[in-house]
């Protein structure tokens, strides 16, 4: 700087620099004070966020453990009700002296004991088996496709059942067991299906489904073709598998559903996240590192053998898979990692409740699967006409 651009420093020029500092003092000290007290609430915002998000977690899980409680109360009241009435002291002594090696049974009314053990047991824990399959199947179908009103059955696994299972009556020569045919022509259904809905290496949503309508239709065909060649006592028979029941639930029945749906769940339960992603699309889930085709592919094959094992037992049981998502979702929101256990619980109850009723409304068994269409039907136009935004994602 040259001497000629040297300011003097005199009085006035001293007054004039200590105005300007004290200025400009205060809006810099305004600006400062603002950014932090912005910093400050949106730290705090996202603590507000944390807490709020991980009390909704909280309050999900005992949401869970209430509706574990609520499937252990129904089986224990279904256990007291029928055509002979039973208290809950005379079921804890029939089961205890059954599961507990060290007590001794001969103290035991013996009707008390066959109908306890032999036959009201089984029987609710083949129906808590088969609703938590049926309705975890549901929620994982739903979730696959991305649509609300798919059900378990909608690849065709009980058009095909259906079919291995009139086979197996009408021609009891050719088919040894009539739970095993159901259960192989269900899964060659389902393959057919997932093999006419692929193209060029990828399974369209759309075009599964539709591959699905048509071989349920074709294999729906070939059970009417069966029951009209069928004599009386087989078209009975093939009509009351059709409507569904608990009427010869045996041990082993139990012994071959309940694992098979036990590992089932488990493993559709740990990839609820996936199925959250699933959700969103298949170029937001390659978008996240997901590979939609291999793990849609996954849950498609585990909620078939769910869906499979469970119809090739009982029979087609309606509703369960399609009402029961929609419930959990209503109560604990959309996250699949909340809706598949819940709804599996609430598929527990529902069966529990409508085999309780079938078997104790008249002297004569109800098939189940007209109980679950009569009350399925009126809850689902509930959810339709007063929670079709939230329930069904419009």
């Amino acid at each position: 700087m040259k001497d000629s651009e040297i300011i003097p420093l005199n009085e006035q020029n001293t007054m004039e620099l200590e105005k300007n500092t004290s200025d400009e003092t205060p809006s810099r000290l305004t600006r400062a004070k603002s950014e932090f007290i912005y910093v400050f609430q949106r730290e705090k915002d996202i603590e507000e966020e944390k807490d709020a998000e991980v009390f909704s977690e909280k309050w999900k899980m005992l949401l869970l453990f209430s509706l574990v409680a609520l499937l252990f109360l129904t089986a224990a009241l279904s256990m007291t009700m029928g055509a002979y009435k039973i208290t809950i002291a005379d079921v804890y002594q029939v089961l205890s002296a059954h599961l507990n090696p060290y007590q001794i049974s001969d103290q035991l009314n013996p009707l008390q004991k066959t109908i306890v053990w032999d036959l009201r047991f089984p029987r609710i824990l083949l129906a808590m088996a088969i609703g938590i399959g049926l309705a975890t199947a549901g929620a994982v179908f739903q979730g696959c496709f991305r649509n609300p009103l798919v059900e378990p059955y909608i690849l065709g696994v009980s058009s095909g059942a259906a079919f291995g299972a009139a086979l197996g009556i009408v021609f009891p020569a050719f088919y040894f067991s009539v739970q095993i045919s159901a259960f192989l022509f269900g899964m060659i259904a389902v393959m057919g299906t997932y093999s006419l809905g692929r193209i060029r290496g990828e399974t369209p949503v759309i075009t599964l489904i539709l591959a699905g309508v048509i071989i349920g239709s074709v294999f729906s065909a070939l059970v009417s073709i069966l029951k009209y060649v069928a004599h009386d006592t087989a078209l009975r028979e093939i009509v009351f598998w059709l409507m569904g029941g608990f009427y010869y639930t045996t041990w082993k029945d139990v012994l071959i559903v309940s694992p098979v749906v036990l590992i089932c769940f488990v493993l559709q339960w740990s990839l609820g996240w996936k199925l959250n992603i699933l959700s969103m699309g298949d170029e937001e889930a390659r978008a996240l590192g997901i590979h939609p085709e291999r793990y849609k592919l996954i849950l498609i094959i585990m909620a078939t053998l769910c869906t499979a094992v469970s119809v090739s037992t009982v029979g087609i049981i309606a509703w369960v898979g399609l009402m029961m998502p929609h419930a959990a979702r209503m109560v604990l929101g959309p996250d699949n990692r909340f809706v598949i256990p819940a709804a599996a619980m609430l598929g527990g109850v529902y069966l529990l409740v409508c085999d309780t009723l079938a078997r104790t409304l008249t002297t004569a068994e109800i098939p189940i699967g007209i109980l679950t269409s009569i009350l399925g039907a009126p809850y689902l136009f509930y959810l339709l006409r007063s929670k079709g935004h939230t329930a069904f994602g419009g």
